[in-house]
């Protein structure tokens, strides 16, 4: 008979709930499991694209997360002009408006696997602290870490954001936060 290692069924489980929490709503109307898929297939192509742009990128770390429109751009590249070919290249793609663009590549060698490891466990933390918190929104917001920065990422009224964020502090070893967010009028 075969035992299974308890970890694993919890890191499942949190790989399982990760997804599902892409696939909630927003206050304009409700995200379809085609919204998710858009989302991912933009993220393929705008990798693809940066990629291919330049021979420059073969060495580096890039992470393009993409929800509801809002596209960012995480990782490291070997130098700035690099970081603004990837902009240059993001925005100029069919289905991407160049203002919700956010670069956050930085200028350097790609981090350990160790340091990506623990950059999910983070994030893990933090969509379960927004998920058990409540009056927290945190279907509305996507959460992505890079170097313990946490990104969050969504179209959220301030107020909301206020709430997400001061949730979001709570969790062990988040070294800074960075708001992504298209703000909604509050209603």
């Amino acid at each position: 008979m075969t035992r299974h290692n308890p970890t694993f069924f919890f890191f499942f489980g949190l790989l399982t709930f990760s997804l599902l929490l892409g696939c909630t709503n927003n206050p304009e109307r409700k995200r379809t499991p085609g919204d998710f898929i858009d989302d991912n297939a933009l993220e393929f192509v705008i990798e693809r694209e940066i990629r291919a742009a330049n021979e420059g990128f073969d060495q580096a770390h890039l992470v393009t997360t993409v929800y509801d429109g809002l596209v960012l751009l995480l990782g490291e590249v070997a130098s700035t002009e690099l970081k603004e070919q990837a902009t240059e290249v993001a925005e100029s793609l069919y289905k991407v408006d160049p203002d919700k663009v956010y670069n956050y590549l930085t200028v350097g060698g790609p981090i350990s696997l160790l340091a990506r490891t623990n950059d999910s466990l983070l994030s893990g933390k933090v969509k379960t602290r927004l998920l058990v918190a409540p009056s927290v929104p945190a279907g509305k917001v996507k959460v992505v870490t890079q170097k313990g920065v946490i990104y969050l990422l969504g179209k959220i009224t301030r107020s909301d954001a206020d709430l997400v964020v001061a949730e979001t502090q709570k969790a062990f070893g988040v070294q800074k936060i960075v708001k992504v967010f298209d703000y909604l009028p509050e209603e």
